[in-house]
């Protein structure tokens, strides 16, 4: 009887983690690209045209997503940048032109590389 009690137990548990693997799984962890999409709102110009001034609240906000090379990608490749009118090819150079130091240069993000 003991037994099966921690045994159901140990089930419990490993159920319990195993969902929060699965809930966290994406790109994003538990966010979704589109959801991190929208933090990246000061960054709409700078998509769009690669001559435009990258603000500091961009650069803030793209350092921090960017720390997860998968999420950063995923966000710029997402449904909302593409409706929102981002560039993939110019939005990719944003880590650069924001001179992040610890960017993932040569990080292969669909058929786009950051530089």
């Amino acid at each position: 009887m003991k037994f099966i009690g921690c045994f159901l137990v140990f089930l419990a548990v490993l159920g319990i983690a195993l969902l929060n693997v699965a809930v966290g799984a994406g790109e994003c962890g538990r966010s979704s690209p589109d959801r991190e999409a929208w933090k990246l709102a000061p960054c709409a110009m700078a998509a769009q045209d690669s001559n435009a001034p990258v603000s500091s609240s961009c650069c803030k906000q793209v350092k921090k997503i960017g720390q997860n090379p998968r999420c950063l990608c995923a966000v710029m490749l997402s449904n909302t940048a593409k409706s929102s009118g981002i560039k993939p090819e110019i939005a990719i150079t944003i880590p650069k032109r924001c001179n992040i130091a610890d960017r993932p240069v040569g990080y292969q993000c669909g058929e786009y590389t950051l530089p």
